[in-house]
C-alpha cells in the first residue's frame, strides 16, 4: 500500500520534458479509460450523472501523475462529456436555464479536487524522502558507531599490550592475553560484519560467518587444526548476525586456548542451517574435551559470555563435552504465540 501511495508514472523518467509529457499523456489514457467505460453505461443509462465518472477519474490521474495528469485528464473528459453525454447530445449547448451553473459547478468541484489530490499527493512524497533521508541517516550513524566501536576496541586492546609489558609478574601474562585475545575477537566481530554488510538491517550469514571463522582460526589457532564451514544460504537480522558472530568468535578462542593447547592437532566444524526462525548453530572440535583445562562450561567468564550471547541471539547455548571433544550448540526456535 506503501509504494502504491508513492507511485508515480513520472518517475520512470529521468528527463523532466520527458517525464512531464508522460504524466500528461497517462492522464489522458485515464480519461480515455473513462470515456470508454462512460459509453457501456450509456447503454443503459444514457443520460444519468453525465459528470458522475470525472470525479474519481481525475483524483487517479492526479495522485499517479501529479496536475499536469489531472488537468488533461480534466479538460479532456469534461469536454467529452459535456458535449457527448449531457443533453442535448452532439453540442455544446443547453437544454435547460439551469444547465450553466449545473456545468459550471460540477467543472469548480472536479477542480477543487484535483487541487486537494495533488496537495495529497506531494504531502504523502515528501514525508517518503523525509523518511528514506532519516533511514539514511540513520545508517550512517549505525555504521559509524560500529566502526568506532571495533576501534575502540582495538584501542582497548593496545592499553592491555602496554600494561602488559610494564608488569614484571610472569603470573599476570596468562590473565593479560586472555583479556586481549577477547576485546580482539569482539573487535574482529564488529570489522567483519561491517566490511561484509555494508549499512544493509540484515546479514547473509554464508559469507560473514565463513570470513569470520576464517579470521579468529587465524588469530587462534595453530597450523595443525583444520576448520571447516557449512553455511546454509540464511539472512538473519543484524542484531542476531552479530551475537552469532561473536559466540562464534568465543568458542573458536576456546577451542584454541583449551582444546588444541600445546600443539594439539585436530579439526572444528562450523554449522548452520536452518530458517530464519528456525536455526541452529554448532562448533564441533576434537580436542582435548574434558581431560582440558576448565572450559567455557565450568562456570568462568566464558560461559557467562557464550550464555549472553546466546541470549542477544534469542536463543539457547548448550554445551557437550567428553573424552571425544567439545560441542557448543546454539538453537533457535520460534517463540510460541
Amino acid at each position: 500500500m506503501q509504494r502504491l501511495a508513492r507511485y508515480n508514472i513520472g518517475d520512470r523518467f529521468t528527463e523532466p520534458r520527458t517525464r512531464h509529457v508522460a504524466e500528461t499523456v497517462f492522464g489522458l489514457l485515464c480519461a480515455g479509460a473513462m470515456i470508454a467505460m462512460r459509453g457501456v453505461v450509456n447503454l443503459w443509462a444514457p443520460d444519468s450523472g453525465p459528470f458522475a465518472m470525472i470525479y474519481p477519474t481525475v483524483l487517479i490521474a492526479t495522485v499517479y501523475s501529479s496536475w499536469r495528469g489531472g488537468l488533461a485528464c480534466f479538460i479532456l473528459s469534461f469536454v467529452w462529456m459535456w458535449y457527448f453525454v449531457l443533453p442535448p447530445h452532439a453540442s455544446f449547448a443547453f437544454a435547460s436555464a439551469s444547465d450553466p451553473a449545473r456545468v459550471t459547478l460540477n467543472g469548480l468541484m472536479v477542480l477543487i479536487i484535483l487541487v486537494f489530490a495533488e496537495a495529497f499527493r506531494r504531502a504523502v512524497r515528501n514525508n517518503a524522502d523525509l523518511a528514506e533521508e532519516q533511514l539514511e541517516r540513520r545508517r550512517v550513524l549505525m555504521a559509524e558507531l560500529e566502526h568506532r566501536t571495533k576501534n575502540n576496541f582495538a584501542l582497548v586492546a593496545a592499553l592491555l599490550e602496554i600494561q602488559k609489558k610494564r608488569e614484571d609478574d610472569p603470573r599476570l601474562d596468562s590473565a593479560f592475553d586472555d583479556a586481549i585475545m577477547r576485546v580482539r575477537t569482539f573487535a574482529d566481530a564488529y570489522s567483519n560484519l561491517q566490511y561484509e554488510q555494508e549499512e544493509g538491517a540484515e546479514t547473509a550469514m554464508r559469507p560473514y560467518l565463513g570470513n569470520l571463522v576464517s579470521r579468529v582460526a587465524k588469530a587462534s589457532l595453530h597450523d595443525e587444526v583444520a576448520v571447516d564451514c557449512d553455511i546454509a544460504d540464511l539472512t538473519l537480522q543484524r542484531d542476531i548476525a552479530v551475537a552469532i558472530g561473536l559466540y562464534v568468535n568465543e568458542v573458536i578462542a576456546n577451542c584454541g586456548k583449551y582444546g588444541f593447547a600445546d600443539g594439539r592437532a585436530g579439526s572444528i566444524l562450523v554449522t548452520l542451517q536452518g530458517t530464519v526462525d528456525e536455526w541452529e548453530l554448532k562448533v564441533i572440535d576434537d580436542g582435548a574435551g574434558d581431560g582440558a583445562a576448565p572450559s567455557a562450561v565450568s562456570g568462568g567468564l566464558g560461559a557467562r559470555l557464550l550464555n549472553a550471547f546466546a541470549s542477544q541471539a534469542r536463543a539457547e547455548h548448550e554445551a557437550i563435552i567428553d573424552r571425544n571433544g567439545a560441542k557448543m550448540i546454539l538453537t533457535a526456535r520460534p517463540t510460541k504465540s
